[in-house]
């Protein structure tokens, strides 16, 4: 037997294992990092466990240790997002402080286009989506908000809470201005109301037509009329029970 040539071969087997490039170990964070990459730039449909594995280097299975489903894996990346959200400001009064979280949320969630998608499709709230539900309320509750009003509070402001609105009209930039132009002469005639508004940017001004509205601007729109009538009714310290159903509200 070559003793001298098997003896070569160990050495340049063990050079090759020390150059090599140790892998990091995988850790729930590193793995949900990748997932929450990937999610961002291939969207979250491309998702999935196998392809994960391949993104980190190791089996499948190995997912699975930290990972119980596709539901823990969507749950977690979610986390990891609300966790970009900024904390409260210290020392700041109870709207700036309640603005500035949810623009901050906002810009995680288009940090993360995928992440309102997966918000609105799961029912049950994570400990850490609880936990920053838990920290907004205690700022509308530390500003002088009654516990009933609140309640209404949570309800009024809904998705905005956490960065995100529903929106009425889809006025997405990809829609072709040709052929806008003909949805809008084919709708005009019928429904002369929802084409005005729908065009209501446009009318604004000439250099955004087919591009939409410009969504900041609507959201802090909105979110600033909600804090500004927030603020009225925890003045004249409303409660619903005395309220007849809202009319009062309305009457002020």
């Amino acid at each position: 037997m070559d003793f001298s040539g098997l003896q070569e071969e160990m050495v340049v087997q063990l050079a090759q294992q020390i150059k090599a490039p140790r892998r990091p170990p995988l850790t729930r964070d590193r793995l949900l990092g990748a997932a929450v990459a990937l999610a961002d730039r291939a969207g979250i449909e491309a998702v999935s466990m196998r392809k994960l594995a391949d993104e980190l280097g190791v089996v499948p299975m190995a997912l699975y240790k930290h990972v119980a489903n596709k539901e823990q894996l969507l749950a977690g990346m979610l986390d990891v997002v609300v966790g970009e959200i900024d904390p409260p400001a210290h020392g700041a009064e109870w709207k700036s402080a309640v603005r500035q979280r949810i623009l901050s949320a906002r810009r995680a969630l288009l940090r993360h286009p995928w992440a309102s998608g997966v918000m609105e499709s799961r029912k049950n709230p994570t400990p850490v989506v609880l936990a920053y539900m838990d920290s907004m309320i205690g700022l509308f509750r530390a500003g002088g908000f009654t516990v009933n009003l609140t309640h209404h509070v949570m309800h009024t402001i809904g998705s905005r809470l956490l960065g995100f609105t529903q929106e009425l009209f889809n006025d997405s930039q990809s829609v072709d201005p040709q052929v806008q132009a003909i949805m809008i002469r084919e709708l005009g005639g019928k429904f002369p109301y929802v084409v005005e508004i729908a065009t209501a940017a446009s009318h604004e001004d000439e250099s955004v037509v087919g591009q939409g509205c410009d969504d900041q601007f609507e959201f802090e729109f909105a979110l600033d009329l909600l804090l500004d009538g927030f603020e009225r009714l925890r003045e004249q310290t409303w409660t619903s029970t005395n309220s007849q159903s809202g009319s009062d509200v309305t009457r002020r």
